[in-house]
This record gives C-alpha cells, structure tokens and sequence, in this order.
C-alpha cells in the first residue's frame, strides 16, 4: 500500500526540516548516552539496573508524548499561559499526517519534525533524574513514577518554556531559556534532589562510598552526550542560519572550558585531576551553556564554561555537608549548573543582560524563571515519589541493595566472568 499520495507535487529539500530531523536523532542519541555516563559510575552489580532507567524513560516518554505530551506542551490553550490541550496532541499528529481521499498522506514534514525533536527533549529530560536514585530504585516503581512526572510537571513546564506564543515564561516575562536550562536541567536537578530526599542514603553513606566501575564507560557517556548536545542546541534554533551556527560554536567553547575549570579545582583541592572530573566538567558546561547559547558571544561562552567547571566541583561537594545522597551529582551539575547558565544570561546576554542595558529587569526574569520550576517541580517529585514510596514502595530493601540490584531486580549481570 502506498502511504504518500502519488501525485503530490515534487518539491525541492527542506533543509530546516531535514536539520532539525538529524537534530532529533542526534538528542535521542544523548540518552543512550546518559546511560553510559551514569552505568559507568555505579557499582559493577547495578550498571544494568542504571542503564535500564534511561532506556525506560525513552519507552514511556515516546508513547505519552504522541498520546497526549505534544499537546500539552504545544498545542492549543487549554489554561492559557500555562497548559495545552491534551487533546491537540495525538489529534494534532494525525491532522499533520495529511491524510487524502482514499487513505493516502501527505504529511507535514516541519511540523512532524518538530514534534519528534522536541519529544527527545522529554526523554532525556526524564532520565537525567535517575542519576541521584541511583543503586536503590524499584525498575517499575521508576517507570510510575516517570510517566506522572512527565505528565504533571515536564508537559506543563515546556508549555511555560517553550510555547513562544503563550507560555507564560516566554511569552509573558520573556526569559530566555533557548534550549532547556530550566525546562530540562533544572527541571531534573530538582526532582533528583526531592528523589534522593525520598529514598533515603544508600547503605554506608559517607564520603568515597564507591568508586565508579568503568572509567571507559562513563567516558563514552560524556562523549555522546557532548555529541548529541551539537542537536541539543544548534537544533533549537529550527533553521540553519547564524543562530544556529553560533549555538554550536558556543556549545563546543563552554564546556571545553569547563572542563578545564573543574579539573584546576580538582588539582588544588586534591592534587590530581582526574577522567571522571574531565567528564564531569564537560557535562556541567553543557548545562550552563543550554539556555544561552544563542544569546552569548564565544567569549561571554568561555568565561561562562571556566565559572560553571569550577563552581559545580565545589557544589558536589554538597551532599556529603547536607546529608542527602545524590548518587551521581544530578543536582550538584544539573540544578546547579542550570541555575548559572539561565542567571548569566541575566547579566552577560547580548543587547539583553545587565552589561548591555544597564538594567536588572532580564536577570530578574531569568530568576524567577528558574525558581519557579524549581519549586513546582520539586514539589511534584516529592509527591509523587511519597506516595509511590508509601503504597508499593519506590527503594529496594538493604538487603538487595547490597546483593545488587541487577540480579534482583532484572534477574541480569552486567559482567559474566566466569567461564562458559
């Protein structure tokens, strides 16, 4: 059966589009990549059980995006300024489809190529939270606990960050958040803290509890994600133009800096830098420049990444004074990292920050934008992980915990040694 309808016009490449379909692919990439990032720093007996999470969240995501996800992030005001209608998105896909008399399509292909990008930004979104539950987490427990947050508070914010036309950060009090320093990094950060504060320490909690298993791993992690985040960024733009290309510049300049930045603190603090601090630094440096990577020159993007490297090695550190086990620094990166970035914006944005303007009027938005998600979301997660806590519980017992994950939950090993 022929799905396109045969006598639809020729027409030349869309170049837009087909960018932004690359763009899409290579932000799907990132979670994959996420869990190598993550698998490589956990306990030998848990890199399934962590892998397993960010290729749950693409499983759970994908579907609630096409069911009803797109249409409450970008379809048609249900509360304005603050919702879509649910029931724009599935509706909405099949309109684009373009269907003729007779079954055949003609789809249209920049609207369809932004729902699949911006569905990547939901994912990803969702599985760079499992980083602070990390070797203690219910697989399924998880995979409820994913698909509510999605839905009440991942949705919502990207209606608030990403609908130009109505959400109220962007619309209303015009924050620039390019591609998803609060929508995404903060958004996760926060809901890793109020996890972690859900579930409890790990099982001998203190200070070098475990070292990560695979040093190579966690590295191909961090250099799909550096890859993936070219898409992250430049593709935001949704046209190849100078936004675009300056988005990419900076997106490789930031996080080289950080990089940097961490591993200076690293050496001074503890007299060696290390591969996972490379890594590491080259993250948060990827977070700081996500929400302004098109608003800042390479320069503004430098000292930016050198701030961001420095500051969230220090702020990892949180956890051990705090007391709350962020296994694999989601907030310490994340929530932090994505507060620096969308704040400087605030002060060094080209013709908008502080510098330029003379005024506090953008930082002051920039602010309350990303303290508002940082509250509702971590509000929402913390809910939510209660009562999935208190009814079928969300943590595995110390018991397993210690056994390891892998087998007890996925009947699985990441490593089979002995000989067959």
């Amino acid at each position: 059966m022929h799905l396109f309808a045969a006598d639809a016009p020729a027409t030349t490449v869309d170049v837009n589009s087909l960018w932004l379909l690359v763009a899409a692919a290579l932000v799907l990439l990132m979670t994959p990549g996420v869990a190598f990032f993550y698998g490589g720093m956990v306990k030998a007996k848990s890199v399934v059980s962590m892998m397993m999470m960010s290729f749950g969240a693409i499983a759970i995501v994908a579907v609630l995006w096409v069911l009803y996800g797109y249409g409450m992030s970008f379809g048609t005001p249900l509360i304005p300024h603050v919702l879509g209608n649910p029931f724009d998105g599935y509706i909405g896909l099949e309109k684009m489809l373009g269907i003729q008399p007779g079954g055949a399509m003609q789809p249209d292909l920049n609207g369809l190529a932004f729902v699949g990008f911006q569905a990547t930004f939901a994912i990803i979104t969702v599985a760079l939270i499992s980083g602070a539950i990390a070797d203690r987490a219910k697989f399924g427990s998880w995979m409820i606990f994913a698909g509510i947050w999605v839905t009440v508070v991942y949705f919502p914010v990207a209606y608030w960050v990403f609908n130009l036309t109505d959400g109220w950060l962007a619309s209303v009090l015009k924050v620039n958040d390019f591609a998803g320093g609060t929508a995404v990094h903060i958004n996760a950060g926060a809901a890793g803290l109020a996890l972690a504060l859900v579930l409890g320490k790990r099982v001998g909690f203190q200070k070098g509890i475990q070292k990560p298993h695979n040093v190579p791993l966690t590295l191909l992690g961090a250099a799909l994600l550096w890859f993936g985040w070219f898409g992250f960024n430049a593709g935001s733009e949704a046209a190849v133009d100078g936004v675009a290309a300056i988005a990419w510049i900076n997106t490789l300049a930031a996080p080289a800096a950080a990089t940097l930045g961490w591993l200076i603190v690293e050496k001074i603090k503890d007299g060696k830098p290390t591969s996972i601090g490379a890594a590491s630094g080259a993250v948060a440096g990827l977070v700081a420049i996500t929400p302004a990577c098109n608003i800042l020159t390479p320069g503004w993007a430098i000292v930016l990444g050198l701030l961001t490297g420095a500051v969230c090695a220090i702020a990892i550190e949180m956890k051990w004074k705090l007391g709350f086990d962020d296994s694999l620094d989601v907030v310490g990166i994340h929530l932090v990292g994505g507060i620096i970035g969308t704040l400087y914006i605030g002060i060094f944005g080209s013709g908008i920050g502080l510098l330029d303007t003379g005024s506090f009027k953008q930082l002051g938005a920039q602010a309350v934008g990303a303290f508002s998600v940082l509250i509702y979301s971590f509000v929402l997660a913390y809910a939510i992980g209660w009562v999935i806590q208190k009814t079928i519980g969300f943590r595995i017992a110390n018991e397993d915990e210690i056994a390891g994950v892998d087998t007890v939950v996925h009947g699985e090993e990441g490593y089979l040694l002995d000989a067959r």
